[in-house]
C-alpha cells in the first residue's frame, strides 16, 4: 500500500495490550497501566481483563485495549511499540510464550495496511475475546474496514460463536 498522507492531522489506532509475567512496573495488571505511559497519545483505555493463555504458556494474561492517538504511520508506530516493549524487558522468545509486555496494532483509522513485518487489521482479532470485548467497551462504533462491522457487531459475533450450541438455538432457559 502508499504510504498515507498525514495532512497535519494525527491517526487513532488500537493497540492491545498484553502481560503475563512481571517486569520491573510489578505484577502483569501494573505492566500494563505503565506501558500505558510509555506509549503516550492515549485517549481511552479500557478496564484490564485477566484471559487464560494461548499456545504454550499457563501463566493467564492481564489484558486491555487503548486508542492512541499519534501522527506517526503504521511502521513508524509498530518500531516504537517494539521498542516499548524492549524497555519493559520483552526478550525474542517462543511464540506465545510468557512475555513481561506484548503489543499489537490491531486498527487504525486509515482504514487496511499491509507492509514489511505488518498487517492492519490484525489478522486475528475478530477471533479473539481478549482483544474484541475490551475494544468494544471503548469503541463500539468503530468499523472494521475488511468486514464493514463495528467493534460491537464483531464481539457479540464472537460472544455467540462461545456459547453452547443448545444456547444458540434457544433450547436453554
Amino acid at each position: 500500500m502508499a504510504m498515507p498522507s498525514r495532512g497535519g492531522r494525527p491517526f487513532l489506532y488500537a493497540v492491545a495490550l498484553g502481560s503475563n509475567r512481571r517486569g520491573r512496573a510489578g505484577d502483569p495488571p501494573r505492566v500494563l497501566r505503565a506501558a500505558l505511559g510509555a506509549i503516550g497519545g492515549v485517549k481511552a483505555a479500557s478496564a484490564i481483563i485477566t484471559t487464560a493463555p494461548l499456545g504454550p504458556s499457563t501463566r493467564r494474561y492481564a489484558n486491555m485495549v487503548a486508542l492512541v492517538e499519534t501522527a506517526e504511520t503504521p511502521p513508524e508506530l509498530l518500531a516504537r511499540l517494539k521498542a516499548v516493549e524492549h524497555s519493559f524487558g520483552r526478550r525474542p522468545g517462543q511464540r506465545w510464550g510468557a512475555r513481561v509486555l506484548d503489543l499489537d496494532i490491531i486498527l487504525w483509522s486509515g482504514g487496511a495496511w499491509a507492509g514489511p513485518g505488518l498487517v492492519v487489521p490484525h489478522a486475528a482479532f475478530r477471533k479473539r475475546h481478549f482483544v474484541l470485548a475490551p475494544l468494544a467497551g471503548i469503541a463500539p462504533g468503530w468499523r472494521d474496514p475488511l468486514s464493514g462491522r463495528t467493534m460491537r457487531q464483531l464481539a457479540s459475533l464472537l460472544a455467540l460463536k462461545r456459547q453452547p450450541t443448545m444456547w444458540r438455538r434457544g433450547m436453554g432457559p
